[in-house]
């Protein structure tokens, strides 16, 4: 149960104005219009920028929202059950009746830039424009040359089912004004070519702020806490702050176990499952070393300095109380035979449960719900047969999720607090994916 389970994009919500539909990765749900204007046939765009735009497709992770699970490349169709109703992703492939075959590149930019569709309609912030807006404009074309490429698919969109007032577009005006900001990626020239570059890909393509940002109560992030956490309600997991070591911060993490980390999903420090676990598996895996250096520098940084205390240091959890007795048992039972019985693990199959941020943090939702689902890092280049954690909502009861857990986050030195079996409960119909 490394640092970063419970990561992903997209999620957080309560919103007043539909803002809660920055959901995942993914270029979002673009929206088509049949009265558009007919665009003049392109030329084949260059076979260079077809392959840099295919990478850059990667690296935002276009394919988890636009394709369902075992059907065509890009044809959206993919359901995203919101409390307001559900939102359906879009057909991005070269189809020119239901695709964006007849968009034009400036179309496809507006697109990205200032979260416009081809015919200037409002698009809902599903689809990440507030990190895209910062992708320059010949990124934007190789992901748009790369998309003219992929084969189409005649699958017509579904039209979203949201309810009212959510269906009303005109709401996103305001959302906009308060928490929109367009602007091109800017370099601080303060800092390194190769911090500039992890933070261009992290900010923006790698969208990573809409997870591990808190959603406020008009469904809008603030940038003065961005990177700090939050939890995704719809996918309950938590994204935690990869500003503060007191969380999931990497300021004192080696760049060559980050590396490790974002390329196949494991590390001597720790491993991830749940939401980051497919982020790593549709796009991190796939992007080159220097790439994968460069994200490294710049999330090491967001949190370097920061204390290494867990935020829950000040309450402890008495050693002798029934809960860690309990918790103890369990643990022996069923957890030490991998973990070991110190919490040392065997990394990097076998994460670390002794001194691990994650385990500690305020918010115990991600080892909970790797006590009751299990769960597995995700099957990469770098490591193809991943080990995996079994579930355990069939065989432990809520006391037992509720006392292992509690000793995983007191013992051999660990300060985080207890959990209660109402806890385990609550989690316990939350998906498991």
């Amino acid at each position: 149960m490394g640092p970063f389970m419970g990561w992903v994009r997209s999620f957080r919500l309560q919103s007043m104005v539909l803002c809660w539909f920055v959901l995942t990765a993914g270029l979002g749900w673009l929206i088509t219009s049949a009265h558009a204007q007919p665009i003049a046939p392109k030329a084949a765009a260059d076979a260079a920028i077809v392959k840099q735009g295919e990478y850059l497709a990667r690296a935002g992770d276009c394919v988890a929202c636009h394709t369902v699970p075992g059907g065509k490349l890009f044809a959206g169709g993919r359901p995203m059950e919101t409390p307001f109703g559900t939102l359906y992703s879009s057909n991005v492939t070269s189809d020119p009746a239901t695709g964006i075959g007849k968009w034009s590149a400036d179309a496809f930019y507006a697109t990205m830039h200032i979260g416009r569709s081809r015919d200037s309609g409002l698009i809902y912030p599903a689809m990440p424009f507030g990190s895209y807006t910062k992708v320059t404009r010949a990124d934007s074309d190789a992901i748009y040359a790369y998309l003219q490429s992929v084969p189409p698919v005649a699958l017509p969109n579904k039209p979203h089912d949201l309810r009212f007032p959510y269906n009303n577009r005109s709401l996103l005006l305001g959302w906009r004004t308060l928490f929109f900001t367009e602007g091109t990626y800017r370099s601080d020239h303060t800092k390194s070519e190769e911090w500039n570059r992890g933070a261009y890909l992290v900010e923006g393509l790698g969208h990573c702020a809409m997870c591990h940002t808190a959603i406020n109560a008009l469904g809008g992030t603030s940038e003065a806490k961005a990177f700090q956490g939050g939890l995704i309600p719809m996918q309950n997991w938590y994204a935690p702050s990869l500003t503060s070591n007191k969380e999931a911060g990497l300021g004192d993490w080696s760049l060559a176990d980050i590396s490790d980390l974002l390329r196949t999903g494991i590390s001597p420090r720790g491993a991830v499952y749940g939401p980051m676990a497919e982020v790593v598996y549709n796009s991190l895996q796939y992007l080159t070393d220097p790439d994968i250096r460069a994200m490294s520098v710049y999330l090491k940084s967001l949190a370097e300095g920061s204390p290494l205390v867990p935020a829950t240091a000040t309450v402890r959890v008495e050693e002798t109380s029934l809960l860690m007795r309990l918790g103890k048992t369990v643990y022996d039972a069923q957890c030490a035979s991998c973990h070991g019985g110190q919490g040392l693990g065997m990394p990097p199959q076998f994460p670390p449960l002794a001194a691990n941020q994650s385990i500690q943090m305020e918010s115990a939702v991600n080892p909970i719900r790797m006590v009751l689902n299990g769960g597995y890092p995700p099957g990469t280049i770098g490591n193809p047969r991943p080990y995996g954690m079994p579930p355990f909502a069939q065989s432990m009861s809520d006391d037992e999720v509720a006392a292992v857990v509690t000793y995983i986050r007191a013992a051999w030195g660990n300060r985080g607090t207890a959990i209660s079996a109402r806890q385990a409960n609550e989690l316990r119909t939350a998906p498991a994916d």
